[in-house]
Formats: C-alpha cells, structure tokens, sequence
C-alpha cells in the first residue's frame, strides 16, 4: 500500500449511512483526510449487518451522534461544516433539502465546502427508492436466481465517490471554491457490467467459459479457476495437457479442447496443480 496521504490536511465530513458512504471515507482516511462521520441518534444501520465490517471501515475515524431534525444538533454540524472541505451525503436529495443541506443553500453558505452526494440513480431519478440489488438488477448483472456474489454498486459507489472527492479537492485548490459532485449507484453499476454489453461475460465470451483457458474446472480434490487467456498462457496449458494447437487462440474455443483439458485437470490434485502453476507460469488459483 502506498505510503503517500495526498489528501492530508483535507477535512471532510460525512453523513452518509449503509455501506458507500463508509466505504469511500474509509479510502479518503487512507489517503490522509481528517474525516468525521456524523451517525443520527439511532446509528448506522450498517452495525447491525455487519459489525465486523463497520468497525473495519470506520477504525481511526471520529464518530459523533448527532439529531440533525433538532436546532442542537443543526448548530453543531454548522460549526463543523464551517472548518470543512467536503461533505459526503446519502440522502435523496428532498431530504438534504429538508435539512438545509442543499447545494444552493450550502454553497452561498459556505463557497470553500464542496459537496458529494451518493444516491441512488443520477438527476431526477434520485428520488425513487432503490438498493444494491436492484441497480445490479438493472443492468444485467443478475442473470439466474442467484444473489450476486458482492455488494457491486455499492463498493463501486464508494470508489466513484472516494475519485469526486478527490475531483473537488483538485478543483478547491485551482479556483477556490467548493463543487457539487453527484455519485449514483445505478451509474456505478452501469460502468461495472460493460463488460457484460459488450458480450465478454454472456454465455459465447472468452470470458464466460467459451474460452477453455477461462473457467472453472474440478480436479481431483477441488476446484481450479484456470485463467489462461492469452495465447502464451493457453499454450502451456496445452503443452501441460498434452493438446496439440493449430491455432492457440481459436483452437481454445473448441468442444474438444474443452473436454482435453477438463480430464487432465480432473486427473490432478491442487498441489499438482499448483506446482504446475509455478513451474509453467500459468495464471490460476485452485480451491477447495
């Protein structure tokens, strides 16, 4: 990990709930920030999903409760904004309003403050409720009947709003003046699942299983996940199984290269297998 804080002396607070708001402030404290986190009187409903992973997000993070729909608790996040940079946000964008934190009413405020705001969907469609699930739902990233695997709009929420923070800082120290900054899930999912609309991860993508150097395949004590795509990597892989190529790209792609490599994988324990990872140089992890 990079020892560098380019974000060190920057003060930002935040009152984002759930998982992307903590998430995004765990990476600005990694970066150097000071950051604050402002939990309404009930707390982060994230300690109660997850206590392990809200305590990993919010180590080293100064915590305060406040009651924001109260002119006590209003008053003392006024005296913070007054000494911040940013504000991160996960209210929609009525209820920011509602609390005399919309960008207008915050900007003539305080011009230094900018704002990142994580919602849901980007512009009016902020307003309609909706989850990690949904957004993934969305735009194709749960095919089956299946959850998906992560919290992927989430996680790439956070990451969205970690780069806008760092957008703002840029642009504070260039023009002086803090910047509104809109971060929706939606559009974070949209971003992840291209890969999928451009066909890679559909059942006829080098990377969906199409591709015998790019799957999952069961060995003697457990599972391999061969990542052999490139033409040199599927050629040692081959040479390892005793495939002879014509192509090494297109000959990948065939039924019985398929079966070729699945039966001597199958014929192999993972410390074989890993061994012949390390010998050959071939990129894959086996598993239990």
């Amino acid at each position: 990990m990079s020892t560098s804080k380019p974000l060190r002396g920057t003060r930002i607070v935040s009152l984002a709930l759930n998982l992307p708001g903590p998430a995004a402030l765990r990476r600005l404290a990694n970066m150097g920030a000071r950051c604050t986190k402002v939990n309404p009187p009930a707390g982060d409903p994230m300690q109660h999903y997850t206590a392990e992973g809200y305590a990993q997000l919010h180590q080293g993070i100064e915590q305060i409760g406040l009651d924001l729909k109260d002119a006590k608790g209003q008053a003392a996040l006024h005296k913070l904004l007054a000494k911040t940079d940013i504000l991160l946000t996960s209210f929609r964008p009525s209820a920011l309003t509602k609390l005399g934190l919309g960008w207008k009413v915050l900007h003539k405020r305080y011009p230094q403050l900018s704002l990142v705001e994580v919602v849901g969907a980007p512009g009016p469609l902020a307003e309609i409720p909706g989850h990690d699930l949904t957004y993934q739902a969305e735009v194709d990233l749960v095919p089956g009947m299946d959850l998906p695997a992560s919290l992927f709009a989430d996680m790439g929420g956070a990451l969205m709003a970690s780069e806008a923070a760092l957008q703002a800082t840029l642009m504070q120290k260039t023009t002086g003046k803090g910047t509104r900054h809109e971060v929706a899930l939606s559009s974070a999912a949209a971003w992840l699942a291209l890969p999928r609309q451009w066909g890679m991860t559909t059942p006829k993508g080098a990377v969906s299983g199409a591709h015998a150097g790019y799957r999952l395949y069961a060995c003697k004590n457990g599972r391999v996940a061969m990542a052999a795509l490139e033409p040199h990597f599927a050629q040692r892989l081959c040479d390892a199984a005793g495939i002879t190529l014509k192509h090494p790209v297109k000959d990948l792609f065939r039924p019985a290269v398929h079966r070729a490599i699945a039966a001597f994988l199958a014929s192999q324990t993972r410390k074989q297998i890993d061994a012949l990872a390390q010998a050959k140089d071939i990129p894959l992890m086996t598993l239990r």
